[in-house]
């Protein structure tokens, strides 16, 4: 393969009083259209982890068409010992996808009925088999590893943030997609893309950042497109193009259009 597609899609917070079925719909309609390569769903699919949740969870993500699907836990799926049915419904917690010279290791990055987030060194360990060796490294966790403007004091990024930082920069991983904190965003940090999804389909968003979702074209070469699609409009704009093995610009910006 010369591309890979990856849909990156996140806080889902299904059945929750903020969720909305007609972004959902819109949502499916769009990845119905492009078919991805690699679904990536970055956590807080259900809203407090309780089995109903996970079942309508469950249905709404087999109707978003992939060709290939990573879904990692967030902190509202860990709460009631969601992270059991987690486990029944979706799988490992740390799943993997292998997409010729990519791969993309998964990371639960929740702990039990806290919003905080810790990753562990175990996962350190897990992440180092994973991705040495390969051209294009990508891994999905549901926190952020560093702040994110607009969304206030900052209190959940995982305690071991800097630890695993550390280890990933070393291990040359090109792009790190989360979620969390319902704000599309984007960091460059030694040569490392840090990805920011918003919420995809519920109405719980800061000020006039609309819901969304994010579309990322990386060719082998490492050249890469990033779109983020309004989840109302499904209106696109490009927020990064460049080569993220050598740099690239960035677009973001919160001001009013």
């Amino acid at each position: 393969m010369d591309s890979v597609t990856i849909a990156h899609v996140s806080d889902l917070h299904v059945e929750s009083e903020y969720y909305s079925s007609d972004l959902a719909y819109n949502v499916q309609e769009r990845l119905s259209e492009l078919e991805p390569d690699v679904l990536v769903i970055t956590g807080d699919l259900t809203d407090d982890g309780y089995p109903h949740e996970y079942t309508s969870a469950k249905d709404l993500t087999d109707r978003f068409k992939a060709k290939r699907k990573l879904v990692v836990p967030g902190n509202h799926d860990a709460r009631n010992m969601g992270y059991v049915i987690f486990e029944d419904v979706f799988g490992t917690r740390f799943p993997s996808v292998d997409v010729g010279w990519l791969k993309i290791q998964g990371i639960d990055s929740s702990e039990p009925d806290i919003d905080d987030g810790h990753i562990g060194r175990l996962a350190y360990t897990l992440v180092e088999r994973s991705l040495g060796g390969r051209e294009i490294k990508v891994v999905a966790l549901h926190h952020h590893l560093i702040p994110v403007p607009g969304t206030g004091r900052e209190r959940n990024i995982p305690v071991d943030a800097g630890d695993f930082l550390e280890l990933i920069a070393k291990l040359g991983v090109n792009a790190v997609l989360s979620g969390h904190k319902h704000v599309p965003w984007m960091w460059s940090l030694n040569d490392m893309l840090l990805l920011n999804a918003g919420t995809a389909t519920t109405l719980r968003v800061k000020a006039y950042i609309p819901p969304s979702f994010n579309i990322l074209s990386i060719f082998r070469d490492g050249e890469t497109s990033i779109e983020t699609v309004e989840s109302r409009t499904l209106r696109s704009r490009i927020v990064y193009k460049g080569n993220m093995l050598e740099g690239g610009k960035l677009y973001w910006s919160h001001e009013p259009r």
